[in-house]
């Protein structure tokens, strides 16, 4: 079953050969489309392995690669709208915390998902690398409890480190 042209009609970004990069953080290029499968509970993952910041001190870049993942409930985030916002980034100087934290902040006040979960692992500057990890259940609903489950299990078990 095809998506009819109203159901895209906020989904400006797809296919446009004219669209605009931000240069500064811009939640507002931010766009969602309705969940086809309300009913059932699914993950939507967004491996997004090019993520650059601006450290806030020192304006140095920092290279992350970022997972998303998500239980959706009525909208979902359009891809390249998502890939327009993570640019977004490039020129924005905050902390790597801070970075994933508005991230899933965004996302939640865009799509007010069941269930979010944000993961920056960052490349090392200095010899230290940092790995940010958030994430938000419903309020309310079974998915509150499995974020507070995921946080307290969340990387108990040392990773073979491949991607820096």
């Amino acid at each position: 079953m095809s998506r009819t042209k109203e159901e895209m009609k906020d989904v400006t970004f797809l296919g446009n050969q004219n669209t605009k990069y931000p240069t500064d953080y811009d939640p507002s290029v931010l766009q969602s489309f309705d969940n086809k499968h309300p009913g059932r509970e699914y993950f939507v993952k967004f491996n997004c392995p090019e993520f650059t910041s601006l450290c806030p001190i020192t304006g140095q870049p920092d290279f992350a690669t970022v997972y998303i993942s998500y239980v959706p409930n009525i909208k979902m985030v359009e891809s390249k709208s998502l890939k327009l916002y993570l640019f977004s980034f490039r020129n924005h100087g905050d902390f790597h915390e801070d970075c994933m934290n508005i991230i899933m902040n965004d996302l939640i006040k865009l799509m007010d998902p069941l269930y979010i979960e944000v993961w920056g692992k960052f490349t090392p500057r200095g010899g230290i690398s940092i790995d940010p990890y958030c994430n938000y259940g419903k309020k309310g609903t079974r998915w509150e409890e499995v974020a507070w489950q995921r946080l307290t299990h969340h990387d108990l078990y040392p990773e073979k480190v491949d991607n820096r």
